[in-house]
């Protein structure tokens, strides 16, 4: 075990769960445990860096999710490929108003960009009142009176009048559109006009302020004369985004993240970046640029991804959240289950292609981190930002068989990094579980390659993070460290309990005590969206109008926000083997305070004894933080108060006090 902490048995004492409250009394005379902080000692060096986010486009975490954009289906990309009932025409219904009647098809032959090849073709055989379509996004439009939202469309004249033997007068007119916001009842809340004219493909867009209120818009684009109009990237976008970003994220989605107060952020995957198949990896390059030019495709989780959040969004909202940017790449390798054969699906790159993707993979490098008169930095450039994102890290793969054809692609990658950018840390995986094969193969490819990081993957059982507490205490210190990028705690229903929820605090202490080898740590996944949730349990669920965030997103943040530098050796006597009760000491050198955390997973409340009489203060002013709730099986409801909620009191101690910790709790306490 790490002599910087110890953990001594001793004899049970227990007490009913109740609200504790702060004692200046001294030490209990019989405490059933006791929580001696060396305060001379310097203490040990941690990460800082201890907690963040990791971001998958799964449970429709993007589009229709973080991602602002309204409008589902714009580009009419849909396919069966994702779906079996997708088509390009998805989500779209024809419209035809008054005596109008119109047909919509497919074109291909002209496409506003070859990333983008396929269009709508309207064809207005007679206009009444306006022929068009209409979208209701993804299973709702909400929009709010008096805020704005941005409708664009790329169209061009295919035709004008009757598409066979047309006057050539009506081939010059223009033909006149307008866009909609629609209430439920049909009732127009929101309407701009527009003139489309010519061959040639252009944006149109302006700016729909609503003057009433609706969880259920529809959204509706006329053509209102005969002819023929080719439409793409049909978009309804909020103005109001986090942080007012042009092509942005929802507003109060982005926001539950930053509250997180993320050190740090992994994107885009997880299994997502590997793909399905050797060529179907997410190719960072299909996801920046002009968005008419991204290249959208079927996501690994069976639904379709614009790639409208790409590359430049992904570190732009880590830059905001002050988040260190961690992208991943695939390490030239497929995933072991892809083509439905489960184990026997990996395949490599063939090596004669290698060199091109890696190359791919360094200008992702210059693309973040070069001046923006370099050929990849100019992309990030002309997006809108300028100077360097100062990329430190990259992932190369994610729970990758370990396996000769991933050793040699791997490696490929690593050593042409390290030889153009010696500064970047390549971070390597060992797999999908704590232990087997993989995790055995990676661990000695690992040390083979003296990587500086290694990925580490586990969901488990809540018990698990209990039985595990000294995990890392006997790791390596030579060694690589350890980014546990993927972790959470599986009850058998797969629910976001209050026992999940404290399980991963008590794995969150054990990393926070071997922070010294243990660098970053991410719950997984992160996002999903009611109705299309392929994966429990998540960190945040939401629907179009709300966000609701979990017990186990409570627990996070409150390790975040009481992060430390520096590790103190504690003694901690343990009530009994086997008890659920553990504990953290780390010193923050920005404000100086010491920060213990304490976690019962016990069903009754534990009393304790705090000891800082070695050192120098006789009192310290204590903020106390606690997260509790006497029912394991508690579970947030959505659009209810949450089930626990964290109680926050201040006063003062000497240095030698008593505690109780509460049923099923984190207990926090800050002394300065």
């Amino acid at each position: 075990m790490n002599n910087e902490y110890s953990q001594e048995k001793g004899r049970s004492s227990k007490r009913s769960a109740v609200l504790f409250s702060l004692s200046l009394l001294g030490v209990s005379s019989l405490p059933a445990a006791t929580l001696k902080i060396d305060m001379q000692d310097e203490g040990k060096a941690i990460s800082p860096d201890l907690v963040g986010i990791f971001y998958e486009d799964l449970n429709y975490a993007a589009d229709g999710g973080l991602y602002a954009e309204l409008i589902q289906n714009r580009s009419f990309e849909y396919s069966a490929t994702e779906t079996a009932s997708w088509g390009p025409f998805s989500f779209w219904d024809l419209v035809e108003t008054g005596d109008g009647k119109g047909r919509l098809s497919l074109g291909n032959m002209r496409p506003v960009h070859v990333n983008n090849p396929h269009y709508l073709l309207l064809n207005v055989e007679a206009a009444g009142l306006g022929v068009g379509v209409a979208n209701e996004g993804f299973d709702q439009i909400p929009v709010e009176a008096g805020k704005s939202y941005e409708v664009s469309f790329w169209a061009y004249q295919a035709y004008m009048g009757e598409k066979w033997g047309g006057s050539p007068e009506e081939e010059e007119e223009a033909m006149p559109m307008v866009a909609r916001l629609e209430n439920e009842v049909g009732e127009v809340i929101a309407e701009s006009s527009f003139v489309v004219q010519g061959r040639q493909w252009k944006q149109h867009s302006a700016a729909l302020v609503p003057n009433a209120t609706t969880d259920k818009a529809r959204f509706v684009l006329l053509a209102e004369r005969a002819g023929g109009i080719a439409l793409d990237m049909v978009s309804l976008f909020p103005h109001d985004t986090f942080m007012g970003r042009e092509n942005g994220l929802r507003k109060d989605l982005a926001q539950t993240i930053a509250d997180l107060k993320p050190k740090f952020m992994r994107f885009p995957g997880g299994c997502l970046v590997h793909g399905q198949g050797i060529h179907q990896y997410y190719d960072w390059k299909d996801s920046v640029g002009p968005l008419e030019q991204r290249k959208a495709f079927r996501n690994l989780w069976g639904y379709h991804q614009t790639l409208g959040l790409g590359y430049h969004e992904f570190f732009q909202f880590s830059e905001d959240m002050g988040a260190i940017p961690i992208p991943v790449v695939s390490a030239g390798v497929c995933c072991q289950h892809s083509g439905d054969s489960p184990g026997r699906g990996q395949e490599g790159l063939p090596l004669d292609e290698m060199p091109d993707y890696i190359e791919d993979v360094l200008d992702l490098i210059e693309w973040a981190n070069g001046p923006a008169d370099s050929e990849w930095g100019s992309v990030r450039a002309e997006a809108g930002h300028p100077e360097p994102f100062g990329l430190k890290y990259l992932g190369v793969g994610n729970e990758d068989a370990i396996t000769s054809i991933f050793e040699v692609r791997f490696q490929m990658i690593r050593d042409a990094v390290e030889k153009r950018y010696p500064d970047i840390v390549v971070i390597g995986t060992v797999g999908p579980f704590a232990s087997g094969e993989d995790y055995d193969n990676g661990w000695e490819f690992t040390r083979e390659l003296n990587l500086d990081i290694i990925d580490e993957h586990y969901y488990v059982e809540p018990d698990w993070f209990w039985e595990n507490q000294e995990r890392y205490d006997a790791y390596d210190r030579e060694s690589a460290e350890v980014y546990v990028g993927e972790y959470a705690a599986h009850e058998p229903n797969r629910a976001n309990t209050m026992r999940s929820a404290i399980a991963e605090a008590a794995g969150l202490v054990s990393f926070e005590r071997n922070a010294d080898i243990v660098r970053f740590a991410s719950y997984a996944p992160m996002l999903s969206r009611r109705g299309h949730t392929q994966w429990r349990p998540d960190l945040i669920y939401f629907d179009a109008t709300q966000v609701y965030p979990t017990l186990n997103y409570e627990v996070q943040r409150l390790f975040s926000v009481n992060s430390g530098d520096t590790a103190l050796p504690f003694s901690f006597r343990e009530v009994e083997d086997g008890e659920k009760l553990v504990a953290s000491v780390v010193r923050d050198s920005k404000s100086g305070d010491i920060i213990v955390k304490v976690v019962n997973g016990e069903p009754e409340a534990i009393s304790s004894s705090i000891d800082l009489s070695s050192g120098k203060e006789t009192q310290y002013d204590l903020k106390s933080v606690v997260f509790s709730h006497e029912n394991a099986d508690a579970v947030n409801q959505d659009g209810e108060a949450p089930q626990a909620v964290t109680v926050v009191e201040s006063g003062e101690v000497r240095s030698q006090f008593e505690r109780e910790f509460p049923a099923n709790s984190l207990t926090i306490l800050r002394l300065r």
